[in-house]
């Protein structure tokens, strides 16, 4: 069984020497010439032709996608007052501890915050909240459920009341 001698890509073809241009082109062109169509293969695969045909001229897999830094959010500068309020919030009566739009209201009162929508407080509120009262110890418990195992003969259910039965044709 006979198998193929692995082609160079074209960007590894060097010049030798006694060895032009014109020689480096034709060689080229021959390699282009016996590689497949990238159109039924972008087709096949879903990409753009000049995507499947940059992958069948390089050796190299393509390099990963960097990952680009988390951005920054509007409501950075308030997050550490929106903590203070929520921390507060742990001492006060339930009747007087803030909502989110009364949290809304004092940012936009007290420091002057502009360009952030109601929302984008609710929901940091809404994921800080239980993670505040987890930290401070008073956040309920998980629910776990507890299985309950009742080994037989060990505990018996009894219930009172009067009842006649015909025992042997007497009733008892």
């Amino acid at each position: 069984m006979a198998t193929k001698a692995r082609q160079k890509p074209l960007c590894a073809v060097r010049i030798r020497s006694g060895q032009d241009e014109s020689d480096l082109l034709h060689h080229d062109a021959l390699r282009l010439a016996a590689l497949p169509k990238p159109s039924p293969l972008a087709k096949k695969y879903q990409g753009h032709r000049r995507t499947v045909r940059e992958a069948l001229t390089s050796a190299l897999p393509p390099a990963p996608r960097k990952k680009p830094p988390p951005r920054s959010s509007r409501l950075d500068p308030f997050k550490p007052v929106i903590d203070q309020i929520l921390w507060t919030d742990l001492d006060a009566p339930r009747k007087q501890r803030h909502t989110v739009r009364r949290i809304f209201k004092r940012l936009v009162a007290e420091r002057e915050m502009e360009g952030i929508s109601y929302s984008a407080v609710a929901n940091y509120v809404v994921c800080r909240k239980p993670q505040i009262m987890a930290e401070a110890g008073r956040g309920s418990p998980p629910e776990v459920p507890i299985d309950q195992v009742h080994q037989p003969g060990v505990e018996a259910e009894v219930n009172f009341g009067d009842v006649w039965i015909n025992l042997a044709g007497t009733m008892a």
